[in-house]
């Protein structure tokens, strides 16, 4: 019992440090022994942990990346409410709240995306999933606002929940080439006024 904690506990280890490092420096970028270097392991005790570097990656996407996209972004889609109200707190508050850290390096799952979505399918599939729950979580929320009657209702639900999760991953990725946050201030008018423009 107490070597099975030991072992997820190094697992966890190696998917913060590799998380880290693909985060900063891409995926393809970053070797195995990148990875080893950063967590302090040998190449032995690497391996008995993960077979490859793929299988680690995945790993990142399907625990790391999922993870944050739900606490994020679909954990506060489900909470009561006015829909309007907590779209507004979700997008606007949200792109408002990142450190200058995540301003400069973007968002890890677009990076993934832009970098590997189309480069294995496992990546593509955990990828697509996560998404996937995220527009789910948004469709149901906009169904919601019809319901409450805070959103009109001929809006789209799928492509409105589309365009919102595009528009913010979009905003991430351009932040990454300015220096300051002008960019995210017009980003922050424009969506104020679409999300407005859902208003009956």
């Amino acid at each position: 019992m107490q070597q099975e904690l030991k072992s997820e506990i190094t697992k966890q280890h190696i998917l913060h440090e590799a998380f880290k490092l693909f985060y900063e420096n891409g995926f393809k970028s970053t070797s195995v022994n990148d990875v080893m270097k950063a967590t302090k392991m040998t190449k032995g005790a690497f391996y008995h942990h993960y077979k490859s570097k793929q299988q680690l990656g995945l790993e990142v996407i399907q625990l790391k990346l999922q993870q944050r996209v739900y606490d994020g972004m679909i954990v506060p889609l489900e909470q009561p409410g006015n829909a309007i109200k907590i779209l507004e707190e979700t997008f606007l508050n949200r792109i408002k709240s990142f450190p200058v850290y995540d301003k400069k390096h973007g968002c890890p799952m677009n990076n993934f995306i832009n970098e590997i979505g189309n480069y294995e399918v496992s990546y593509q599939l955990a990828l697509k999933s996560i998404i996937e729950k995220w527009k789910s979580a948004l469709v149901t929320l906009i169904d919601k606002g019809k319901e409450q009657k805070t959103i009109k209702n001929e809006i789209p639900s799928e492509a409105a929940a589309v365009y919102l999760i595009s528009a913010f991953e979009g905003i991430r990725g351009i932040r990454k080439i300015y220096e300051d946050d002008r960019v995210i201030n017009h980003y922050i008018s424009g969506l104020s006024l679409y999300i407005n423009q859902l208003k009956p």
